[in-house]
């Protein structure tokens, strides 16, 4: 007997039972971890921190509020926290700590799994990574920016910023102008401007922040001007010029001899041939009528 009439005779004289047993091909060994398998090579997951809790969240659906239902809510956080987690580090290197991050992807995970419908029939991932992204990025908005800038202006910074980045392997290796961004952007220059100008506002520098890197040379404060005593000056001299006008002639005189020729009152009594005690009585009188005047129409000092 060939070896091909063994085989041949071997076939026909298996039970039919064992054929059965193995079923279509590419199903040998069935069971349980099998069709598992199965389930998962026909539901690819996107990523692999994304475990599968579609029956958990379909019992989170069906009960009513309660410890069962927080105790379960708290198991599907825990699942999906690694997901919220590689989101946050995304974010990285804006001026945010990576500790502050991941508890602001955890909240917006929290706010997922509280929000998640499984009966709309999409995926937890389609609703918790928008959820998740949205916060972290309202937390930026609210909290991280040094002076307020509108949701409209921070929008613009967002999107001159990632054409710069575009932009930055160019093989000239020049700064984009405002033409080039704005190509890039899809924006005007107009609106590339404002953007520019925003991407500064996200952390505005100390005054105390030195101008060189010396460590011993001015700083930003040092730059800044003071007061001007002198813009007092005039201001009180433009409020003060219609009261004076309506002194007598005599009392503008003194006044003008005194303050603007700087005379002493012996000076001033020999000019008008009066007695010194004469010019300081009238000049304390004509001072306490001008303050009066002066106080009637709001000018102090």
């Amino acid at each position: 007997m060939t070896t091909t009439t063994r085989r041949a005779t071997r076939a026909r004289a298996r039970p039919a039972s064992r054929v059965n047993e193995r079923g279509p091909a590419g199903a040998r060994d069935a069971g349980p971890g099998a069709a598992g398998a199965r389930v998962r090579r026909r539901s690819p997951r996107p990523h692999d921190d994304a475990p599968d809790t579609r029956l958990a969240f379909e019992r989170i659906a069906k009960l009513p509020e309660g410890e069962e239902r927080d105790r379960l809510c708290r198991d599907v956080t825990a699942a999906w926290l690694p997901m919220a987690e590689r989101l946050a580090r995304g974010y990285r290197g804006r001026g945010e700590s990576a500790e502050d991050l991941s508890q602001v992807a955890a909240l917006g995970l929290v706010k997922a799994v509280r929000g998640f419908d499984p009966g709309r029939g999409h995926a937890f991932e389609s609703y918790a990574v928008p959820t998740i992204v949205g916060e972290i990025r309202r937390h930026f908005r609210d909290h991280l920016w040094g002076v307020h800038v509108p949701r409209r202006t921070q929008e613009l910074r967002n999107r001159v910023r990632s054409a710069r980045h575009q932009l930055a392997g160019r093989v000239d290796d020049r700064p984009p102008d405002e033409a080039a961004l704005a190509e890039a952007s899809g924006l005007s220059r107009q609106e590339v401007r404002q953007g520019l100008a925003a991407l500064d506002s996200f952390r505005p520098l100390s005054l105390d922040a030195e101008l060189n890197q010396t460590g011993d040379g001015p700083t930003l404060g040092d730059t800044c001007g003071v007061a001007d005593p002198g813009f007092d000056r005039v201001l009180s001299r433009a409020a003060v010029r219609p009261t004076l006008r309506r002194l007598p002639e005599r009392d503008q005189r003194v006044l003008y001899l005194r303050y603007f020729h700087e005379m002493t009152q012996a000076g001033i009594a020999e000019r008008l041939g009066v007695s010194q005690m004469q010019v300081s009585r009238l000049l304390s009188r004509i001072e306490r009528d001008l303050r009066e005047r002066l106080a009637e129409v709001g000018v102090t000092g």
